[in-house]
C-alpha cells in the first residue's frame, strides 16, 4: 500500500484535490504489487499533473524486512516520478510532524488532527493522512525557503 495525497498552493492558500491509497493485491508476488503501485502513480499524474512530489524517507525502527518492502515500494513511487521527470522531496517523519504540529514526535492522530483542519478533510486512511502531511510539510519548507531567498 501507498498513500497519495494532492494539495494546491497559492500564495499562502492551500487547497485539497484528492488523497488515496494505491492497494496492491496481498500475496502476489512482489513484482506485481510494485507494478500495481507503479501503474496506480501513474494513472494518478495524468489525472492531477503534478509539478513536485514530496515523499517520506524510509524510517526503519525495529523491523529490517519492513523497512526493505518500504524502500522497494518507494524505489517504485521513485522512479514513475523519475521518468517523469517530477521533482522529488523527501522529507524525515521527525520533521513532517514538527512542520505541522511544532513536534518531531507527535503522535499520529495530532498529525491527522491537523491535516484536517489545515484542509478541511476528515475520515482518510492513515496513508493517505501521511502522503497529506508530507505534502503539507513541503509547502510549508517551500514557502519558508522563499521568503529566505527573498
Amino acid at each position: 500500500m501507498a498513500g497519495y495525497g494532492f494539495v494546491e498552493v497559492e500564495g499562502t492558500r492551500l487547497r485539497f484535490l484528492a488523497a488515496g491509497t494505491l492497494v496492491a493485491e496481498r500475496g502476489a508476488p512482489l513484482e506485481r504489487r510494485l507494478a500495481t503501485i507503479a501503474t496506480g502513480l501513474r494513472a494518478l499524474c495524468e489525472t492531477w499533473r503534478p509539478d513536485t512530489a514530496a515523499v517520506e524517507d524510509v524510517f526503519v525502527k525495529a523491523d529490517p524486512r519492513a523497512a526493505l518492502a518500504v524502500g522497494h515500494g518507494r524505489g517504485a513511487l521513485l522512479a514513475v516520478l523519475g521518468e517523469r521527470r517530477i521533482a522529488v522531496h523527501s522529507y524525515a517523519p521527525a520533521s513532517i510532524k514538527k512542520a505541522l504540529t511544532g513536534n518531531g514526535r507527535a503522535p499520529k492522530d495530532r498529525v491527522a488532527k491537523m491535516v484536517g483542519q489545515l484542509l478541511g478533510t476528515a475520515d482518510l486512511t492513515t496513508d493517505a493522512t501521511d502522503a497529506l502531511a508530507t505534502a503539507l510539510a513541503h509547502a510549508f519548507a517551500a514557502k519558508a525557503q522563499m521568503l529566505t531567498d527573498q
